[in-house]
């Protein structure tokens, strides 16, 4: 049997969908209260930084699970409850993983919206894939697709949030 590429992909994209959309919602969703209340860590940075506020963590897990939703609804995303739990396990990773990656960045001494190039693109689907691992792990080729294929779209879709004005930096 030959390897269908194209038929990858799109398995790919289906699969990490919610987790793509979570991690954008918050550039359009988010502001407001930050989720470390402005605290330093012992090292006397900030935990996380203003920018990773409650109203953007909340919605990048409801829009990663409405993107399940409507994956099941559409019957592509496997059946209806299951679809809507991996959604609500993908956004909530991504989320998570992108928290994890801004922790890194304050210790490492990086401004909020600094550049940390594969950290800023993997972080968000490492913590969705995480997550959603012992529920639905994806095949070896969708994974290697998924972690290949998102730096490249995470660039293409910051770059174009950039020249939106959706976002500060094209990173």
């Amino acid at each position: 049997m030959p390897f269908d590429l194209l038929g990858v992909i799109q398995r790919s994209l289906i699969y990490i969908l919610p987790a793509y959309f979570a991690n954008g919602a918050p550039v359009l969703f988010g502001g407001g209260r930050p989720i470390d209340g402005g605290k330093l860590f012992w090292d006397g940075r900030p935990i996380l930084g203003p920018r990773k506020t409650v109203r953007g963590f909340i919605s990048g897990v409801v829009v990663g699970t409405i993107t399940g939703l409507l994956l099941g609804l559409a019957g592509i995303g496997g059946p209806l409850p299951g679809a809507v739990f991996l959604g609500f396990l993908m956004g909530l990773g991504a989320v998570l993983g992108d928290l994890t990656g801004s922790f890194l960045k304050r210790r490492l001494n990086r401004p909020p919206g600094a550049p940390a190039p594969l950290l800023d693109q993997l972080d968000f689907v490492l913590g969705a894939l995480l997550l959603s691992l012992p529920y639905r792990p994806p095949s070896l080729d969708v994974l290697a697709c998924v972690l290949v294929l998102t730096p490249v779209i995470h660039l293409a879709t910051n770059f174009g949030a950039y020249k939106l004005g959706l976002k500060k930096e094209p990173w």
